[in-house]
């Protein structure tokens, strides 16, 4: 069969807002897959709660939308049930280093062979623009009318002390590079973090386009050593590229085993019936 962008959608018209880029990112996904050569059967996206949960609702393999925070959880069950697939998680900042941040964490140690996809636009969108997990101090909302008072979650730190094996960043205003970005993040044998600047020009007036344009700075290749990582985070605010990757054998996938034997099993027989 011969594969081309429309083979990864499905005829659902997207509806976030005009200009948001999540719209970039739902095609960045596909067409990271073409270029890898990996048919949409052959692909599940897990979605969170949020505008960014949507994008499996409009992508043409597999998907699955959970609960708010869930989708890694999910997701690792998807790629220890079935490492026979690519296995991408998507959500935004406030599903994933917010309600969701501790199953971050775990992901990183288990370092099963799954992608994690975050649109990072500093803001809770969905619910009309309050302070998230990611808004910079002084950031002004609904919910912090005076600034935010909080120091923001460095992803990319707390992947990396989390023993990540691969830790990207991409923009939504970059096409091109994000999906050279987000092939390497696909290719890679363990866990995958591919946090992305994708803008809310509805509610975030200050870390739009423009300011993205003239902030990111490109990192060619990743960090020699931890030490060089860290320098570089220091350095530059927001670096774009593959900063970071290394080897680390994954955890343990399940097993075939009697039917019965552990709650695994069935869902393991449930994702197979599922998914083909």
């Amino acid at each position: 069969m011969t594969l081309d962008l429309k083979a990864y959608e499905n005829g659902n018209r997207p509806t976030w807002c005009p200009g948001c880029g999540d719209y970039a990112v739902l095609k960045v996904i596909q067409r990271a897959l073409l270029e890898l050569g990996i048919a949409p059967e052959d692909v599940v996206l897990v979605s969170g709660i949020g505008c960014s949960g949507k994008i499996s609702h409009y992508f043409g393999g597999y998907g699955v939308h959970t609960t708010h925070g869930r989708v890694l959880p999910v997701a690792q069950g998807i790629a220890a049930a079935r490492p026979d697939i690519a296995v991408i998680a998507a959500g935004g900042d406030g599903d994933g280093y917010g309600i969701g941040v501790g199953h971050l964490v775990h992901a990183v140690r288990r370092n099963l062979p799954l992608t994690y996809v975050v649109m990072d636009n500093g803001v809770y969108g969905n619910t009309k623009g309050q302070t998230s997990p990611t808004s910079p101090t002084g950031y002004r909302s609904s919910t912090s009318p005076h600034g935010n008072a909080d120091e923001p979650v460095h992803p990319l730190r707390l992947a990396w002390s989390a023993g990540a094996t691969f830790i990207g960043q991409g923009f939504s205003g970059d096409i091109r590079h994000l999906v050279e970005l987000l092939k390497q993040a696909v290719s890679h044998p363990g866990f995958a973090l591919v946090n992305v600047f994708s803008p809310c020009v509805v509610f975030n007036k200050t870390h739009d386009y423009a300011f993205y344009r003239r902030s990111v700075f490109y990192q060619e290749t990743p960090a020699r050593s931890s030490a060089e990582l860290i320098q570089l985070l220091e350095t530059h605010p927001f670096p774009l590229g593959v900063l970071w990757r290394t080897d680390r054998p994954a955890a343990a996938r399940l097993e075939t085993g009697p039917a019965d034997a552990v709650p695994s099993d069935c869902m393991r027989r449930w994702l197979r019936g599922t998914l083909g």
